[in-house]
């Protein structure tokens, strides 16, 4: 069952709407954002950011499978995962959370017959993340792109335009704010994942 995303990161999270504020909220964001680029397990990096935010008591990210969807390949999809047009996918669709804070909507395609039947049980059966399941692969990850969903600061604001004022409500911050797409590849250089992530706005949020 998929867990319940809430719309907005508010003051009562530590996000008061202040040009201090706005300014940190884009540092964590640019750091998640390096920190997720420079490794291949986007489930590894989530749980090392829950400890060191403290954002739960157990630095544990659990996946929570959202059953009863399926979603086709993206245009292009088979071509990048170098198949042909009858070769089985498979679609797997988690929430990635640190207790009760979802910090990722995963949408995943996958080539079964490049993974081991282990894996696959483990896979079809399981919530664990599939970057762990897959781990034994030691693969490698090809970013496709890396979007800013949300910046808490305008457009110029390094070039000296003005920073918005101080108000007395909360900053509100939409539900994702940064939105990965990655191939995964083998050690033999054969990609089987291809991955769309939308970090929601809870990887900002303070304990």
């Amino acid at each position: 069952m998929a867990l319940a995303i809430a719309p907005a990161v508010s003051a009562r999270d530590g996000w008061p709407d202040t040009p201090l504020a706005r300014t940190q909220a884009l540092a964590e964001l640019q750091t998640l954002n390096a920190e997720l680029l420079s490794h291949p397990s986007a489930t590894l990096t989530l749980e090392h950011w829950c400890g060191v935010h403290r954002l739960a008591l157990q630095a544990k990210i659990v996946a929570h499978r959202v059953r009863g969807e399926d979603k086709p390949l993206p245009p292009g999809g088979r071509g990048l995962l170098g198949i042909g047009p009858d070769e089985p996918v498979r679609y797997r669709r988690v929430q990635l959370a640190c207790g009760d804070t979802v910090l990722s909507d995963a949408d995943n395609w996958y080539v079964p017959s490049r993974l081991t039947a282990a894996m696959n049980q483990q896979l079809d059966t399981t919530d664990v993340p599939f970057g762990k399941v897959v781990q034994s692969l030691h693969f490698r990850r090809q970013t496709l792109s890396a979007e800013l969903l949300w910046s808490p600061l305008p457009q110029g604001w390094d070039s000296g335009a003005a920073l918005p004022p101080a108000s007395s409500r909360p900053l509100a911050i939409p539900p994702h704010v940064l939105q990965h797409r990655a191939l995964l590849y083998t050690q033999g250089n054969q990609p089987f994942s291809l991955v769309v992530e939308s970090y929601t706005a809870r990887v900002l949020a303070r304990p």
